[in-house]
């Protein structure tokens, strides 16, 4: 039995040396800023999350992982057992937040009891035609320019140096399912793709990848747009404004979303994607492949930069 069991992923939170240069490439990745004054910069989708990513003027650097908890009681009870404090969450949405260190020295935000942003539409574009239906008949098709429609944050992956101790912790607490588990051999897992455990509610197929590497490092953080065609906008946008790309657009073997990469000014990798699965507490575990991993549906292979 774990301590609690989170709902989702809540945030994450990173430090770079210029706070504008990143403004102007997560308003291109189509991320949404906060009006909120102080020394931490905010950024939100269109979805009800009040924000997804923090930034703070400093040397480049991936600072947290927020994640949500349902409620103030698995605040207070993962603080009792951790020796932990409840906080005020100072932040856009408000709530408290319990802060934890996992064992590479990760900080994780465990929040509850923000409030709500207005959630946004996205853009309306015109419907599909196909072999199967023509619904859009006497118009042509113009799909418009500009960022993608971020919605919400789907996961993130962390690097760690000792896969199963960190399996362990994040389990413990927070009552992650393995989705996914990837077998280098029978005595060699390189990870596992887990989700959130929300009983028959269908959630992601991970909200947490904890990949096996030589440094615990952040490896991306990926936020779900629209749908393919806000997704292929966003790309072209991207690719326009000179950002760097780093893999896709293509669709993976695990998970199954398409996906999109790009690397901020620093090398930090995010990801858009869309169309993943979604799977309940009863959907089980498997093992798979690294080739699985690496692998992918249509597209490019995987770049060497994605270890």
């Amino acid at each position: 039995m774990s301590l609690i069991k989170v709902e989702d992923i809540a945030h994450v939170r990173f430090q770079v040396p210029d706070l504008d240069r990143l403004d102007a490439f997560l308003r291109d990745f189509g991320l949404r800023p906060i009006e909120a004054g102080g020394p931490v910069r905010y950024y939100r989708g269109l979805g009800p999350s009040p924000f997804l990513y923090a930034a703070q003027a400093g040397e480049a650097a991936f600072l947290a992982l927020g994640l949500r908890a349902a409620g103030d009681a698995d605040l207070a009870r993962l603080a009792g057992a951790e020796g932990a404090t409840v906080e005020s969450l100072d932040a856009p949405g408000g709530g408290r937040v319990v802060r934890l260190t996992d064992p590479d020295g990760f900080t994780v935000e465990v929040v509850a009891g923000q409030a709500e942003a207005p959630a946004a539409a996205p853009p309306r574009r015109p419907a599909w035609n196909s072999a199967f239906g023509h619904p859009r008949q006497g118009a042509v098709k113009r799909v418009g320019q500009g960022p993608a429609a971020v919605i919400r944050l789907g996961h993130a992956v962390l690097n760690v140096t000792d896969f199963r101790a960190s399996e362990r912790w994040y389990k413990d607490r927070f009552g992650f399912i393995t989705s996914d588990e990837v077998a280098v051999s029978p005595q060699f897992i390189l990870g596992a793709f887990m989700r959130c455990d929300r009983g028959d509610t269908p959630t992601d197929h991970h909200t947490l990848f904890l990949a096996q590497g030589p440094k615990a490092k952040f490896n991306h953080a990926a936020f779900e747009v629209a749908d393919f065609e806000d997704l292929m906008v966003g790309h072209q946008h991207l690719l326009a404004a000179g950002h760097m790309a780093e893999w896709g657009v293509g669709r993976h073997i695990l998970g199954s979303q398409v996906f999109d990469y790009w690397r901020d000014p620093w090398g930090h990798a995010l990801e858009h994607w869309t169309d993943g699965d979604l799977l309940t507490a009863a959907s089980g575990s498997n093992v798979t492949s690294i080739a699985d991993l690496l692998g992918v549906q249509w597209g490019p292979p995987a770049p060497p930069t994605m270890a």
